[in-house]
């Protein structure tokens, strides 16, 4: 899951960055418990966006990739007097889902990180791209819900295959129309 918060740039200006930074740690902070409670894995924080994994099985399982997004919901709305008081906004949040294989390793000599790399990575970043075209808060490929097992109470409306930036085959996507 790629995980972006909406209108970032305009809330880093209008707060400036120590406080912008305040909110990110307060923000991070809050997606703690449920991203625990739904067996993900965070990689990785880039400016304001997270990116978590899930190994295939545990993401799948009772939906939980898709329950801890709804929780991560929860958990900022839970904390809406927090953020107005402190900060004058309560942020959101776009996110896609893609599911693939990736290479996990130690990489650099000067400064050494674990990264994990494969298609995988670009194309839920472009797919998570694509919520604000589409007007939606969540946009998850079709190779991921094909994986998925039906009988949760979870609606998914498909908006079509799509052409992402620097893929050869088009994709469907699909949202979440309620959990």
């Amino acid at each position: 899951m790629f995980l972006d918060m909406k209108s970032s740039t305009t809330i880093a200006e209008n707060l400036g960055h120590v406080k912008y930074f305040e909110m990110l740690k307060d923000y991070y902070a809050d997606f703690s418990n449920s991203i625990i409670d739904y067996e993900g894995i965070i990689y990785q924080y880039v400016e304001d966006e997270i990116i978590v994994s899930w190994k295939l099985i545990n993401g799948i399982e009772n939906y939980n990739c898709f329950k801890c997004f709804f929780a991560l919901k929860q958990a900022l709305l839970n904390q809406t007097e927090k953020y107005s008081s402190r900060y004058g906004i309560v942020p959101v949040f776009k996110a896609g889902f893609h599911t693939g294989k990736v290479t996990t390793g130690e990489i650099g000599v000067i400064k050494k990180d674990i990264i994990f790399t494969g298609d995988v990575h670009n194309t839920t970043a472009r797919i998570q791209g694509l919520c604000n075209t589409y007007n939606v808060d969540v946009l998850i490929s079709g190779q991921l819900i094909c994986k998925m097992t039906s009988g949760a109470d979870i609606q998914i409306k498909s908006l079509g295959k799509n052409e992402l930036r620097g893929k050869k085959e088009m994709i469907e996507l699909f949202t979440i129309l309620s959990n």
